[in-house]
């Protein structure tokens, strides 16, 4: 359920703040009238989201047992590689996002409702497909169906709350610790669902040696206790994986940590910006 929370509420925070500054620089241009247009976009958004969670849950429920593991296995690893750019992407582009959204805008109005519309849909469409896939793929090795959709669900109320606050100026988040903060956890997310996904692959048959463990700790990490369920659940922790999966889970974590932790390149000023301007 942890997981699926962090899923909704990262991903939703996302959602929302885009649509906030679209709705911000329509109110403040004096543009009110195209605000349906903008909800309608978004409605279409998360529309085409929810058709795309059921598109994966009906394909993976009529297929054959190898061909379920292939597919979770797919679904898993295009998880990991979409997590892992929306968390670099979001770590450069957040602070130029609001002004290229604004252009956007800006050009949509000019052409017309059905571009306010696209706009919007396309800006809310991109958040809310990924949602869809990690949680898709996080949810896999879950026990339960209900908590991981409780888990996104409340996530993504929560999600909603905090852009309505900060909309409003009513709550004030440092949104740059806030994003870095939940990257970590995603980034240890997305580790586990790269090891699952290496796991199904095995399952499958396509890759060898499922029953070649790493390590046994099943004796020290109870699979019955809450602890465990819990790094399970959200880093995909298992007290007996194979080889291949500890060193994929190793080899994901440890260079994508430390290139996300690696302090951003300052960008140097421009010759123009040195130069003394001349007199007039």
């Amino acid at each position: 359920m942890f997981a699926s929370y962090l899923i909704g509420l990262r991903e939703g925070l996302e959602a929302t703040l885009v649509v906030s500054i679209l709705v911000a620089f329509l109110v403040k241009s004096g543009r009110r009238e195209r605000l349906p247009m903008v909800w309608a976009g978004v409605g279409a958004a998360v529309l085409l989201s929810v058709g795309f969670g059921a598109l994966l849950t009906f394909t993976a429920a009529h297929l054959a047992t190898q061909q379920q593991e292939m597919f979770d296995a797919v679904t898993s690893l295009a998880a990991t590689v979409f997590v892992t750019f929306m968390v670099f992407w979001m770590r450069t582009a957040a602070r130029k996002m609001s002004g290229e959204l604004r252009e956007k805008m800006g050009a949509a109005l000019e052409l017309g409702s059905t571009a306010v519309v696209v706009v919007a849909f396309l800006s809310v469409a991109r958040e809310g497909l990924e949602t869809t896939l990690l949680w898709f793929a996080a949810v896999q090795g879950a026990t339960s169906s209900a908590s991981p959709l409780i888990g996104i669900t409340l996530g993504l109320l929560t999600a909603v709350a905090l852009g309505w606050g900060l909309y409003r100026s009513a709550l004030r988040i440092n949104l740059t610790k806030f994003f870095t903060w939940t990257g970590l956890l995603l980034i240890l997310v997305a580790a586990g669902i790269f090891k699952y996904g290496v796991h199904d692959l095995q399952e499958s048959g396509l890759v060898p040696g499922l029953s070649t463990y790493a390590f046994d700790i099943s004796g020290v990490l109870d699979p019955s206790a809450w602890y465990s369920t819990l790094l399970s659940g959200m880093f995909n922790i298992t007290p007996q994986p194979s080889v291949l999966e500890a060193v994929a889970w190793v080899v994901y974590l440890v260079p994508v940590l430390i290139l996300f932790l690696r302090p951003a390149a300052k960008t140097p000023a421009s010759p123009a910006s040195k130069s003394p301007q001349p007199a007039s």
